[in-house]
């Protein structure tokens, strides 16, 4: 439950190497006061385990779009995407940056972004030669122009031993950077 005067933080967790950082990117909200829930991909949980993220962020982290855990009268997608003060996707994929550019909905993390009024934050973490695609950058390209903020991606040595721009931006560069756009 939020407390009044606390903002609220929903953290999308997807498919990269990157994932891996999620953790420190919950406490250092937690840190400064937020809480935070989230949501993570199936491909997420083959990175990170949804205890691990749960364990930091102290509540149930949300996967299944039809999970009602009990509480089939509370719509997840709607309600978090309603409490939300912000979206953050971080480390966001080539998959969800382009599911998003489309509009597509098919889980519950698009779901959520498709329903917040909330600002969307994306943090992009690929192998550059993926971040570089002409259609990943025209997918950039509309998520910017729909008003979503993007944070990164930074250069640098990749988990694939490359280096490159496409590295995910460090956990305290994205919180501050969200925390000065809703102060």
């Amino acid at each position: 439950m939020k407390q009044r005067g606390q903002k609220h933080v929903v953290l999308g967790v997807t498919g990269s190497i990157a994932a891996y950082k999620s953790p420190d990117i919950v406490r250092r909200f937690s840190d400064v006061g937020w809480r935070v829930s989230v949501i993570m991909t199936e491909a997420a949980t083959k990175f990170i385990t949804p205890l691990t993220l749960a364990s930091v962020c102290r509540q149930p982290v949300y996967r299944d779009m039809f999970d009602d855990q009990g509480k089939a009268w509370r719509i997840d997608h709607v309600s978090l995407a309603q409490d939300a003060d912000a979206v953050l996707i971080a480390p966001a994929t080539a998959d969800i940056i382009a599911k998003i550019a489309c509009g597509l909905a098919d889980d519950l993390l698009t779901c959520t972004v498709l329903a917040t009024r909330a600002p969307v934050f994306i943090a992009p973490a690929m192998n550059e030669g993926m971040y570089g695609n002409a259609f990943v950058k025209d997918n950039i390209r509309k998520l910017k122009k729909a008003g979503i903020h993007l944070i990164g991606p930074d250069k640098g040595s990749m988990a694939c031993g490359s280096e490159g721009e496409g590295r995910l931006t460090a956990p305290d560069k994205i919180v501050n950077k969200i925390r000065r756009r809703l102060a």
